[in-house]
């Protein structure tokens, strides 16, 4: 286990339930945002930063201000949605690190900072904790590797500043690598990568959901004491749901929900986003958080 610092648990407080588990509505997207706004009825070829940003906002506004905390972007979001009033004194704000992307190297996925964020600028930004994304394939990369140099610096650089850091980790398929290969290696990549974050200092995950019971406790086995929470990966609600009640289960410390939560009410024009949002986006929200805590689990 890798403790926390005293600002850092702050952090890991601030992200919690009152019953103590991470909830976080995620909404950094840039891509898949601007993908589910292109499928409203009349959506536009392309979507402006303008009109992407003001659908975070509404996304705070109608949605994730009922929720301890919501994660942005200092790409579209941010620092707009604080200066401009949006975020509610109640909710908490996590600064996501990483820029939309990746590139392949020999065959493995990189991704990168966006420019110009530190950790510092996360404070600056009015942030209480960060996120960053690193994509892992743990049967090919160890603690020798580049993605986790580059996780040993991020996390350092983040607890120096005392800024809590969320690690997000995903897992994917090589090229030429059958789907039948990578399904019956995903749940192994899933906890793998969790136990090499977490021997590169990782103090809270993010992580997906590995696909059984057996799966969620095999991930809290490798965590090693370090809190994770599963993350919806598009996946519907009543799915994510079942996902989360098994993930808690087995072990996990809360949910990150994005997709599960706001897709459809970014795919409607936008006079209707805040009916959406508001009522059937937030009753979601609930439901999740009753699982989460514990008063909606099986």
């Amino acid at each position: 286990m890798n403790p926390l610092t005293t600002i850092e648990r702050r952090g890991m407080s601030a992200i919690s339930t009152p019953g103590g588990k991470m909830l976080i509505v995620a909404a950094d997207q840039r891509n898949g945002m601007k993908a589910a706004m292109k499928d409203a009825p009349g959506g536009a070829a392309a979507i402006s930063k303008a009109e992407l940003a003001e659908a975070k906002a509404d996304l705070l506004r109608y949605l994730a201000n009922n929720a301890p905390a919501i994660l942005l972007d200092p790409e579209v979001a941010l620092p707009g949605v604080v200066d401009d009033g949006v975020l509610a004194r109640g909710t908490s704000l996590v600064v996501g690190l990483d820029a939309s992307g990746f590139e392949t190297v020999d065959g493995l996925r990189y991704t990168g900072l966006v420019p110009g964020v530190t950790a510092k600028t996360v404070r600056e930004l009015g942030g209480d904790v960060a996120k960053m994304l690193w994509y892992t394939r743990p049967d090919r990369q160890d603690v020798t590797s580049r993605v986790a140099d580059e996780m040993r610096s991020l996390i350092k650089e983040c607890t120096d500043e005392g800024v809590l850091l969320i690690v997000e980790l995903l897992t994917y398929q090589l090229e030429g690598e059958t789907d039948e290969d990578y399904a019956a290696k995903f749940a192994g990549l899933v906890a793998d990568g969790a136990k090499l974050a977490v021997e590169c200092g990782a103090k809270v995950l993010k992580l997906q959901y590995p696909g059984s019971a057996e799966g969620c406790a095999a991930v809290t086995a490798a965590a090693n004491g370090v809190p994770w929470a599963v993350l919806s990966a598009g996946v519907d609600h009543e799915t994510f749901l079942g996902q989360v009640a098994t993930a808690m289960a087995g072990g996990a410390g809360g949910a990150m929900a994005g997709r599960s939560l706001w897709k459809d009410s970014l795919s409607i024009s936008p006079d209707l986003r805040r009916d959406y949002l508001t009522n059937r986006a937030l009753p979601r929200l609930r439901e999740l958080a009753d699982v989460v805590d514990g008063a909606n689990r099986p």
